[in-house]
């Protein structure tokens, strides 16, 4: 059976302390799927120029971020890495004529380990990460999404990390779950309709065409691995929606 490929919004880093209603939506997604052989991930944390694909052993967990309780500095994600596969997604990038370098000191940033402790937290399924180079927006997604949509007939579970609305200078720290920004709520259903219709030339120009993008989405990097969970997949799906801080999108979307 072919896994879907997915998209999830990963939130703060402190989700792998505080988990919230993401925490139990992950596991249930994890515990409904075939268990994967391995996991190719595309994270909103590892921006590059050109493609570069992760092929270390054993990936370290990268806390990359400041200023968190270091308690979540000591958590650990020691899930092992697959040459092999990474060679295969490098291949399968070639012949859509999107080469990609391999990179075989690439740690797991938090855009990865944080979301897969929640759904895997055995920490046993290897995971390939892909670089992002967000410069080249929603048509190189597209492109790296198509090129390695048969890995899922492999049970290669396919993951975009980023979220779904990214704009932390409008944060509100002292916001309960009921509060929704209208202009982080409108961009949000925005998105959704367009997936359900399949209206792919709107999404890609959703800059120009969603309301509130800027506001919503000051840059590309969060957003863009959406494009590519959307076209290594099929049936569009929300697994999960809700918001944190006021205007944080926590929402998970299947493509089956």
């Amino acid at each position: 059976m072919s896994l879907p490929s997915i998209f999830i919004s990963h939130g703060s880093p402190m989700l792998a302390l505080q988990p919230g209603a993401s925490g139990p939506a992950l596991a249930s997604l994890a515990s409904q799927l075939q268990k994967p052989r391995a996991i190719a991930l595309v994270s909103a944390h590892w921006e590059s120029r050109e493609l570069r694909v992760g092929s270390t052993v054993h990936p370290q967990t990268w806390h990359d971020f400041h200023g968190f309780p270091a308690e979540l500095y000591q958590v650990q994600y020691p899930a092992p890495g697959e040459p092999e596969l990474a060679a295969e997604i490098a291949n399968l990038l070639e012949q859509a004529g999107l080469p990609a370098q391999l990179d075989p000191e690439r740690p797991l940033d938090h855009g990865a380990w944080v979301p897969l402790a929640l759904m895997y937290p055995q920490a046993d399924i290897p995971v390939v990460q892909i670089s992002l180079p967000s410069h080249q927006g929603p048509a190189l997604q597209r492109r790296v999404g198509q090129a390695l949509t048969s890995l899922r007939a492999q049970g290669v579970l396919l993951i975009g990390s980023g979220s779904i609305t990214h704009n932390l200078g409008e944060l509100d720290w002292h916001a309960g779950p009921d509060v929704i920004k209208p202009w982080a709520q409108a961009f949000r259903d925005w998105i959704v309709d367009k997936l359900t219709r399949q209206d792919n030339a709107t999404l890609d120009d959703y800059r120009r065409q969603a309301p509130y993008a800027a506001r919503n989405h000051p840059s590309d990097e969060h957003l863009l691995p959406l494009f590519f969970a959307a076209s290594a997949g099929g049936q569009f799906k929300v697994e999960h929606s809700g918001f944190t801080l006021g205007a944080l999108g926590m929402d998970i979307y299947s493509f089956t």
